[in-house]
């Protein structure tokens, strides 16, 4: 069953796969052959030229079609169609028996696909050997390229059947399309990017081995390198080569689900240098592509803490705090791609501050200070800020980073927040950075006797907001819990075990962790302070309640920890032990 910390821990990333938006241009890369014969292509030419030349009409004039000129005559000589009724007979038993063995011949089985593949690997050698005979010469190979071009489209059909996926890489086809990403045209080589998209997408109805099948056989063709090669050689100012880099990237998300590709993404290639560099581009309207390519990076920067570790070297913290700089004030379009980008790069932000690293490079390029004026004049980014400070100070190192906020006059806009916001992510926010500073800050130091101060002033009015929180998220959880205990009373052992993660999971959604979180806040300033201690135990009386209705919560969760969580943290455990110990009458 999955930990809480591991569900809440993390920032989610959008899991609805993005489509290829039409572009209004009409940029067609096409050969230009100069008076004197040269060749002014820049190496590529378009199967579209060898389709056009079809369409051009030589020699004479067709005859007159005489059938069109006795279009009047349906009463004359050939009424009836001059035929007998056995003759009509005969034809149409000949026309039965052609439709009965186009439909076998049509048939999608092992067969069909030994044939697909001998026909597509005698494509791909006539096209080599036609290119490596008459290099300088692209009227003779044209024709080559666009069969080649219209077999590789030809395979988008193995999509609707993926149950042959199997038969298609052990013939080797799989090795062979991934070849064609090396192609001196990158006509060819995009389109074979747009199969392999269209062969791995999510909506494909391939099961697991299936998938995986098809996968291995193009990793092992060198998918990934040759993918980097292709991105990194097109040019995004002309439509088809801006569209292959959409393909790029989308294959790298089908790709994305195997942790292990995205370490071979991060150790064997030069792919989050690209990223990093593609979403500095400045452009007067964020694209689709610069978008697309900060999704990629937050989804590879949540799956793989090899690539958190790799960006970090590569100072990204600091160039993603100077682009969210651009957005302390200012708030993107709604429904636009720059909304996208900007929570994009929040995202990629929040996963490396999970990291030791992370929080180290994060406090040296002032990421505080940043997120604090956020907090103070930012709209969309005040509710983002708040879950940045709370990945910061999280665990036990972000000590150096709880200090720096309250050096940094951080305690007024987070104790504004606490006392404002209703917002269900921002209360969790907020309530995770007051955790944290609790667990982390010196026991007597001055900052640590300035956040208690924050509690005490007023008349208690940040404890009584705390306790107005824990009843609201208390009784939100004791009504699915009592859902559940219905349901539980209903099912034997094996059956409740299979359960048990979609209880969890609604119970968070009932407010679960916010419950743990704030009672967790409660318990400290219960055990710091007698005057908190008596307002707790005063607000809880009026419900008759007392300390012991929080101290479960924390005895839940000590418990839940230690049944599911194989590599946990024992200081955050010996911490909770503890407190439980002095809410104690």
């Amino acid at each position: 069953m999955s930990s809480i910390d591991d569900l809440f821990k993390k920032p989610n990333v959008p899991s609805n796969k993005r489509k290829l938006e039409a572009s209004n241009d009409s940029v067609n890369k096409a050969t230009k052959v100069a008076a004197n014969g040269d060749v002014k292509s820049n190496g590529k030419y378009t199967v579209e030229d060898a389709n056009n030349e079809e369409d051009i009409e030589a020699g004479p004039a067709l005859p007159p079609n005489e059938a069109e000129e006795n279009v009047d005559d349906e009463e004359g000589r050939f009424f009836g169609g001059g035929i007998t009724n056995d003759t009509a007979d005969v034809l149409n038993l000949i026309d039965e028996r052609d439709k009965g063995e186009d439909a076998k011949a049509e048939k999608m089985d092992a067969a069909w696909v030994r044939k697909l593949a001998l026909n597509f690997e005698r494509k791909i050698s006539k096209n080599s050997e036609l290119r490596a005979k008459f290099e300088d010469d692209p009227q003779k190979f044209m024709g080559s390229e666009a069969d080649l071009d219209a077999d590789i489209k030809a395979l988008s059909i193995l999509s609707d059947h993926p149950d042959l996926y199997g038969d298609f890489a052990k013939l080797g086809c799989a090795a062979s399309l991934v070849s064609l990403l090396s192609h001196e045209n990158t006509d060819i080589a995009i389109d074979a990017i747009e199969i392999i998209n269209e062969l791995t997408d999510e909506d494909v109805e391939a099961d697991q081995e299936q998938w995986d099948i098809l996968v291995d056989a193009m990793l092992e063709a060198d998918l990934l390198n040759l993918l980097y090669e292709n991105i990194a050689r097109l040019d995004e100012d002309n439509e088809p080569d801006r569209a292959g880099v959409y393909h790029v990237l989308s294959v790298l998300e089908n790709l994305s689900s195997r942790t292990s590709v995205v370490e071979s993404l991060c150790n064997d290639t030069a792919f989050i240098p690209w990223l990093l560099q593609r979403i500095q581009k400045k452009e007067a309207i964020v694209s689709q592509n610069k978008q697309y390519s900060a999704e990629m990076l937050a989804i590879l920067l949540q799956t793989s803490p090899a690539a958190r570790l790799k960006f970090i070297d590569l100072n990204g913290i600091d160039i993603l705090l100077q682009l969210l700089s651009h957005y302390r004030k200012r708030d993107p379009a709604k429904g636009t791609e720059e909304e996208e980008y900007v929570e994009n790069v929040f995202d990629s932000e929040t996963c490396c501050l999970d990291e030791r690293d992370g929080k180290a490079k994060f406090l040296e390029a002032e990421g505080i200070e940043l997120c604090l004026i956020m907090l103070r004049e930012g709209k969309m980014s005040k509710p983002r800020s708040l879950r940045l400070l709370d990945h910061a100070l999280s665990g036990p190192d972000g000590v150096a980073c709880c200090q720096k906020l309250v050096e940094a006059a951080g305690l007024k806009p987070v104790f504004s927040a606490f006392m404002k916001t209703q917002d269900k992510q921002s209360i969790e926010h907020v309530l995770g950075i007051l955790s944290s500073m609790l667990r982390s800050l010196p026991a007597d130091s001055a900052e640590r006797i300035r956040l208690l101060a924050k509690f005490v002033e007023r008349d208690y009015e940040k404890v009584n907001r705390a306790m107005k929180i824990r009843r609201e998220y208390a009784s939100k959880v004791a009504a699915v819990d009592q859902e559940i205990e219905g349901e539980r009373q209903k099912l034997s052992a094996e059956e409740q075990g299979y359960k048990a993660d979609e209880w969890l999971s609604r119970r968070l959604d009932a407010g679960l962790y916010s419950l743990q979180t704030v009672d967790v806040v409660i318990a400290w300033l219960v055990a710091e302070d007698e005057g908190v201690r008596e307002k707790v135990k005063d607000l809880l009386g009026e419900r008759d309640e007392g300390l012991e209705v929080v101290r479960g919560t924390l005895e839940d969760q000590l418990q839940s920890i230690n049944t599911t969580t194989e590599d946990s943290d024992t200081i955050f455990q010996d911490m909770l032990a503890t407190l439980i110990e002095h809410l104690r009458d």
